[in-house]
């Protein structure tokens, strides 16, 4: 019998080393531990044979790994990047940050599961290769590549996570690191289910708001890239897109908004769970940031006229900001 400590608690097994391991913004609060003679590069994965391993103990919390053919759950994704890269997985395997993989609890190892984004309906497959995050308010811990395919620019997101066996050639495709093509949009009907089942989950921090059912999901464009068609829910049935994030150019800076007195009008561009995308797509406007709760706002003007404020309008939605809408003080 092995054992090794990771995040404060005590990891059992007997036949596979458990990395003790969550993550957010890119970045894991525990690392994987050395596992079997790790594969000598992400082509030389295998599918099998596949492990399943012993229940193990974490923090005082219990898990139980194992084989389960329908498995289907909503909660949180987060993700992991640069930092463990060349480093083994629970498995054995060496992780690769642009491979389309992910870590998970209790699935065998490996297996496939497709992930939906509860907030654009947007589904991609992926390989199960790790143990994580060991964090109770999340599901499943994505690779870079995987954020970045599924449209996770930072933070955390809701997801749907389903069990599934895909063809022998999209497991080659991803054992070699490569992507293989998004499944269908998730339809609204199913989306509006899947939505109100992630509301009643405590919401991790920093994660954005969970879409109200019955909201529309985006289906993204043929040329779209991943992020493009994330929104956030400020309220009920109100959605907001958020721009995708401009990493080289500088974020503009937070600024309290223009005092009413210079106009009754100002254009509501959205509202984001993340100040670095508030500045980004205030910058693509020329508007400004302010922070209510745990959202920032972008806005344009004040405006003295509804007519000026309208043509404002029209410049925000046809940079790609639909659901810009003219608000009027009282």
């Amino acid at each position: 019998m092995k054992s090794i400590v990771r995040n404060g608690g005590l990891i059992a097994g007997a036949a596979l080393l458990l990395a003790g391991c969550g993550s957010l913004d890119g970045k894991r609060e525990g690392g994987p531990a050395s596992g079997p003679a790790p594969a000598s590069a992400a082509t030389g994965a295998a599918d099998t044979p596949v492990k399943i391993g012993d229940p193990y103990t974490i923090g005082g919390v219990t898990y139980t790994p194992a084989d389960i053919p329908d498995y289907d759950d909503v909660g949180y994704a987060s993700w992991y990047g640069e930092e463990l890269a060349g480093q083994p997985t629970a498995n054995g395997e060496i992780f690769a940050p642009a491979a389309i993989s992910a870590a998970h609890k209790t699935l065998p190892l490996p297996s496939y599961v497709e992930v939906t984004a509860l907030d654009t309906g947007r589904t991609i497959l992926v390989r199960v290769n790790d143990r994580g995050p060991m964090v109770g308010d999340r599901l499943i811990d994505l690779s870079r590549g995987a954020a970045e395919q599924l449209g996770l620019a930072d933070g955390v997101a809701a997801v749907r996570v389903r069990r599934t066996n895909p063809p022998a050639g999209e497991r080659a495709q991803l054992r070699a690191g490569r992507p293989v093509p998004e499944r269908i949009a998730t339809p609204d009907s199913l989306l509006a289910i899947l939505r109100n089942k992630a509301k009643g989950l405590p919401v991790p921090k920093s994660a954005p708001s969970v879409a109200a059912a019955g909201s529309p999901a985006p289906i993204a464009a043929a040329g779209a890239k991943p992020g493009d068609d994330r929104f956030i829910v400020e309220g009920p049935a109100t959605v907001m897109p958020a721009a995708r994030p401009v990493p080289a150019a500088k974020p503009a800076s937070t600024k309290p908004a223009p005092t009413a007195a210079a106009g009754k009008y100002r254009v509501q561009v959205g509202a984001f769970s993340s100040e670095g995308r508030a500045n980004a797509a205030a910058k693509s406007v020329g508007g400004h940031v302010t922070k209510t709760g745990n959202l920032w706002r972008v806005r344009i003007g004040p405006f003295t006229s509804d007519a000026e404020a309208r043509r404002a309008l029209g410049a925000a939605r046809a940079k790609g900001f639909r659901d810009a809408v003219v608000q009027r003080d009282r």
